[in-house]
């Protein structure tokens, strides 16, 4: 089962998004920064623990990675990493000259 709603507004939840976003915004989908949302590694909805600081990773949410476009978290879904294609690229085509 996903996460609801209300746990994402908890203040717990909150102040351990914000906590894995302060160590790092690189997201664990594409590589790049600016993450502005955290993702469960295990989806909860295959055992993951839901507030394990273990399990969370910063990813790009509905506004989608700035450098790639890709939208990592709607990629992602209930799917291991392993099952995912996730961003393999030598040249940033989005870096401009």
């Amino acid at each position: 089962m996903a996460a609801s709603r209300a746990e994402l507004t908890e203040y717990e939840y909150r102040k351990l998004r914000a906590r894995i976003l302060a160590a790092s915004d690189v997201c664990i989908m594409c590589g790049h920064g600016a993450s502005d949302a955290v993702d469960h590694v295990t989806p909860v909805a295959r055992g993951g623990a839901r507030k394990d600081p273990d399990n969370l990773a910063p990813i790009h949410g509905v506004d989608g990675c700035p450098v790639c476009g890709r939208k990592c978290n709607n990629d992602k879904g209930d799917r291991l990493l392993s099952e995912v294609k996730r961003l393999v690229t030598s040249v940033d085509w989005y870096a401009g000259p």
